[in-house]
């Protein structure tokens, strides 16, 4: 599946070479692709072909958060469902790839905002969304169950959260109290874990973590938020569960981030 031209005109070469090297694969309105030999394949149109199917084909009249944007790819998507978007990355060459991307698609700026920020600002938006896109951004930080929190408060719908992760698929139970004594049950395969990288992994400092399959849905349901698809590898699609998150862990955003 590759992105829809909406009737935005040709643009030259030159504009494309000036706003590499580009990390999104988009499949322009006159048949160009920005990443056409990307290393991942024809990226990030294969992860979409796996989430497209999760979400409503149409989505006029709900709103979206598409966290790390990048260039735009899902943004773009979403926008061409009808979804009102808003796309926010720390690194502006990505945000203006995504203005110059948006600009082709012909899509309006009203319907598809950028704006750069982390994700540790949302702590200070009261706005919630139906879609929260969360995708290949939570093994970036340094403080991954912090900004999990904080995007869960602004999930309205679905998450659809994405890292990477370590080796590791099965998924148990654990116990509602564990005993000192019990401890080398966290060794046992599906122990809710999360590695931790120290130096670099994959010549990328800013690769600090890897949880296992079932670290990815207990964060999730500490977050106050359960699991309710896999639509495939390293993905899962969540929802606001009926229990809401410990006040102690509102508290704790609160005393960090004072309203």
């Amino acid at each position: 599946m590759t992105l829809q031209s909406t009737g935005a005109g040709v643009a030259g070469d030159h504009e494309l070479r000036g706003l590499a090297p580009w990390f999104h694969n988009l499949h322009l309105p006159d048949g160009r692709q920005t990443a056409p030999d990307h290393p991942l394949g024809d990226f990030p149109a294969f992860k979409w072909q796996q989430i497209a199917s999760v979400l409503p084909d149409d989505m006029r009249g709900m709103r979206a958060l598409d966290i790390g944007c990048n260039a735009g790819f899902y943004s773009i998507a979403l926008a061409q469902r009808g979804a009102a978007v808003l796309g926010i990355d720390v690194d502006p060459h990505y945000l203006r790839q995504a203005e110059w991307a948006r600009q082709q698609f012909g899509i309006d700026p009203a319907q598809l905002s950028l704006g750069r920020m982390q994700v540790y600002d949302l702590a200070r938006m009261s706005d919630s969304f139906d879609v929260v896109l969360f995708l290949g951004v939570l093994y970036h930080l340094r403080y991954p169950l912090l900004a999990l929190d904080l995007v869960a408060e602004k999930t309205g719908g679905l998450l659809v959260l994405q890292t990477l992760t370590m080796p590791g698929e099965e998924v148990i139970a654990p116990p509602d109290d564990l005993r000192l004594a019990e401890r080398d049950r966290m060794l046992e395969a599906g122990w809710p874990k999360m590695a931790f990288i120290e130096r670099r992994l994959e010549d990328d400092p800013t690769n600090w973590w890897a949880p296992n399959r079932a670290c990815m849905e207990a964060m999730l349901r500490s977050s106050g938020l359960e699991r309710v698809a896999s639509p495939g590898h390293e993905i899962v699609v969540a929802r606001r569960a009926a229990n809401q998150p410990a006040a102690e862990a509102r508290a704790e955003l609160r005393a960090i981030f004072p309203r």
